[in-house]
């Protein structure tokens, strides 16, 4: 005799109901077919799956660097050479940061002309310590008054932007240089711009005809002040305030000073330098996913993460699997300290930042691939007479030229490599500056080249 409890509990609940009719019968059979046949195009799905990832296989490379470091440069560069397409559909979404740069590269000027004249007008003991500033002619405070207008295109190129960011018709009561404008990796804010272009017709003057009065009425405004934007950054006695302020704006991403007349014409549209080089501060990790093809190798499904110079991001498990690592460290930036403490000098910051890297259990597989970056700017630095001995004083009395002072500061990433790196393992260094685009063009197709050797011949993927 069966008793109750002998009975598989499975086998109970795929039984049908005792008293069933005929008409519940088939409905029940019909539920199951129809389950079965989802149940067959999910496994399909599943399969095809299987078979696209076998015929295109997956490398994972993770961006990393501090802030400013060159990180989204490198990726916009992977996107303009791999997928042209994508990236010339989004060119438009730029003009807005392209100008938001241009206003805020202005108000960086018109604060230090503020710090300049309140210190001329408060009268103090003297100290050799104290900044040597020139005397403000009525000219610059002119400039100043007829720049004031440059708050409301601000606020409208936020807006557009970020329309969560800043409140219609909010604008701050005086010129400044807020804090930097971010936006989290997951945001679409490209798509407000893009669907703006898209759906509307060009008209003579520019402007596009269907464009709001807000946006219309900003982009007027930046064209009307090119004028007194170009003698503002022209003049002698701001040349000599911002080197009082230690402020080389010609050296921070997102200088489009010596451009103004170009960028603000009504008629402007980026260009693919433009993109390389305007500044829009991005939080959170991002991924990108490129098909690239090397000489006569299968295609390969490549994934980029660019993590947005967080340090705790990098310590994740979503991490764990990257077959490379490309660490952007802006050798340019030996005197200069982080925007966040000004009591940590950048160079060094980014050296802590690899040695974490280097020494993470959790990326001791990943090869790593090191750019020291921005070299045109150190190059630039180095001949106008700044010395790297000054900031880093380890150098000593080496020669103040690029060539010794560039290999000198990757012999010092690459000891932290050999000194705290895990286990051994692939290592290859690149002197670039990301905004050229043929040279990282060149420089990507090595790397690209090379991982895939090494990487996946490693894994028995080849």
């Amino acid at each position: 005799m069966t008793v109750a409890s002998d009975i598989d509990p499975l086998t109970l609940a795929l039984q049908p109901p005792p008293d069933e009719t005929p008409e519940a019968r088939e409905a029940r059979l019909q539920r199951e077919r129809d389950a079965k046949k989802r149940s067959d195009l999910i496994d399909e799905e599943l399969n095809r799956q299987r078979n696209a990832e076998k015929s295109v296989r997956s490398v994972k490379i993770l961006l990393l660097g501090q802030s400013e470091s060159g990180k989204s440069t490198t990726l916009k560069n992977f996107q303009l050479i791999n997928s042209p397409k994508a990236f010339k559909a989004e060119r438009a979404s730029w003009r807005a940061v392209v100008h938001l740069n241009v206003v805020r590269s202005i108000h960086l000027i018109l604060d230090a002309l503020t710090a300049a004249e309140a210190f001329a007008s408060c009268p103090r003991p003297y100290s050799p310590d104290d900044p040597v500033y020139p005397p403000l002619t009525s000219e610059l405070l002119a400039l100043k008054m007829r720049l004031i207008p440059l708050q409301q295109v601000e606020v409208a190129l936020l807006s557009k932007l970020f329309p969560h960011a800043s409140p219609k018709n909010e604008a701050p009561d005086e010129v400044s240089s807020a804090a930097e404008v971010s936006v989290h990796s997951a945001t679409p804010w490209k798509n407000a711009f893009s669907r703006l272009v898209n759906n509307v017709r060009g008209s003579l003057d520019g402007l596009e005809a269907n464009e709001p009065q807000e946006s219309r009425e900003a982009r007027q405004i930046l064209h009307a002040s090119s004028d007194y934007m170009i003698r503002l950054w022209n003049d002698p006695v701001v040349k000599e305030i911002l080197k009082a302020h230690r402020l080389r704006l010609e050296d921070m991403a997102g200088f489009f000073l010596d451009a103004i007349q170009r960028v603000t014409a009504l008629s402007y549209e980026p260009t693919d330098d433009d993109i390389l080089r305007a500044r829009l501060k991005t939080l959170g990790v991002s991924e990108h996913q490129f098909s690239l093809k090397t000489g006569n190798m299968v295609p390969h499904n490549w994934i980029v993460y660019d993590v947005g110079g967080a340090r705790s991001l990098v310590r994740v498990p979503y991490f764990d699997h990257m077959h490379a690592i490309i660490f952007l460290a802006p050798v340019s930036c030996f005197d200069q300290v982080l925007a966040e403490d000004d009591r940590v000098n950048r160079l060094e910051d980014s050296m802590i930042l690899w040695k974490i890297i280097v020494s993470s259990p959790l990326l001791k597989n990943a090869n790593l691939i090191l750019f020291l970056n921005k070299c045109d700017i150190l190059k630039t630095k180095l001949a106008s007479g700044i010395k790297l001995s000054d900031y880093v004083t380890s150098y000593g009395d080496r020669p103040n030229d690029f060539e010794n002072c560039s290999q000198y500061l990757k012999k010092k990433f690459a000891g932290i490599v050999k000194n705290y790196s895990p286990t051994s393992r692939a290592y290859y260094t690149y002197f670039t500056s990301v905004i050229d685009l043929q040279s990282t063009s060149d420089i990507l197709g090595s790397v690209q080249d090379t991982i895939i050797r090494q990487s996946l011949g490693k894994n028995m993927l080849l």
